[in-house]
């Protein structure tokens, strides 16, 4: 009986601390999501021939200063704030 209790009690800090370290990718990948999303319509119109990869497209976006949306502006920024330090 104790050993099922210990065993139950060890899975459940197994799964605790499983979730606590993927929370931080999660909220990442979420956050990039999020970008993908609200930078779409900029990404076509601004740097319809820029090569995704290598960070081609960031830099494009970067390039065009104010004619990127405040939406992407402020996706990609919560976006960045997500990223480990």
């Amino acid at each position: 009986m104790m050993n099922k209790h210990i065993l139950a009690f060890s899975s459940l800090a197994f799964a605790s601390a499983l979730a606590f370290s993927s929370a931080p990718a999660f909220a990442q990948n979420a956050a990039m999501m999020q970008a993908r999303s609200a930078c779409q319509a900029d990404v076509k119109a601004l740097c319809p021939n820029v090569s995704p990869g290598g960070g081609r497209i960031m830099e494009c976006l970067k390039s065009q200063g104010d004619k990127v949306s405040s939406g992407c502006r402020a996706a990609l920024t919560s976006a960045a704030h997500a990223q480990p330090h």
